[in-house]
């Protein structure tokens, strides 16, 4: 057997071997493949499992069906009322047709975070302030709604959108410190200001009753003599009524002529 044709028998080796090797494709459960017959699209994706195709003449591009994360880099946005803020969000997308991921875009990831930043900052831009803080549910819904509906054509998905984190300037985070505490003691003044009106209420309501029945107010001195006592070193002063005064004055002129 000469060199030649043991030179030969390897080539040939290798070669089938190498169109072996490419004509089996293994899929995943959560790949699929585009097949390109000759630069055409054969069909629906292919997959999962085995998938044999014709090396040279085929060519297999996989794309993955499983959801991905992709970060909205921080942005600077002026909203509505002419604040500068610094937004950064996330979103979350996946393929649902593999031949429009591949054939109506060149990079639907790319394209996705591209969309992804323009929307962000105009929602963000026609949004105030005090509404981005407060309903940042409603703005990261509407922000899904968007997106989802521009990578569509792409067979591309976006099922969540999450503004991040907003930053605010150390000028606007003073001022709003500065209206939280002046709020606060709005709040504490209204609530000293129903305690005093519910006092004066209550001493109008015993002061009525005391005057319906007077020998209440009798009883309230004695109790607070007896308060008063109970302190040391103190000096008490006893009011005696009226009605007592006039009843021993009345006595003293009965027994004056006598």
């Amino acid at each position: 057997m000469s060199l030649e044709f043991l030179v030969g028998l390897l080539l040939a080796v290798i070669i089938v071997g190498s169109l072996l090797s490419a004509a089996i494709n293994i899929l995943s459960e959560y790949e699929r493949g585009v097949l390109f017959r000759l630069g055409r699209v054969t069909g629906p994706p292919k997959g999962p499992g085995l998938v044999l195709i014709i090396p040279i003449v085929d060519r297999l591009q996989r794309v993955t069906l499983r959801t991905l994360t992709m970060d909205i880099p921080p942005q600077d946005i002026i909203t509505r009322d002419n604040v500068t803020v610094r937004v950064n969000a996330v979103t979350y997308f996946r393929v649902v047709d593999p031949n429009k991921a591949i054939l109506e875009i060149e990079d639907f990831r790319f394209g996705t975070s591209q969309i992804a930043q323009t929307t962000l900052r105009s929602i963000i831009g026609q949004a105030d302030l005090d509404e981005l803080l407060v309903n940042r549910e409603e703005i990261n819904r509407e922000l899904q709604q968007i997106i989802d509906g521009l990578t569509d054509p792409w067979g591309v998905k976006v099922s969540l959108v999450e503004v991040k984190d907003v930053e605010l300037p150390d000028s606007m985070r003073r001022a709003m410190a500065r209206q939280a505490e002046s709020e606060r003691d709005r709040r504490a003044k209204v609530i000293h200001a129903l305690g005093e009106q519910e006092a004066a209420e209550k001493l109008v309501e015993a002061a009525r009753v005391m005057g319906e029945h007077p020998s209440s107010l009798t009883l309230r001195i004695l109790q607070t003599m007896t308060e008063v006592a109970a302190e040391q070193n103190s000096t008490l002063i006893f009011p005696i009524p009226m009605e007592l005064l006039r009843v021993l004055e009345a006595g003293s002129r009965d027994a004056t002529p006598s």
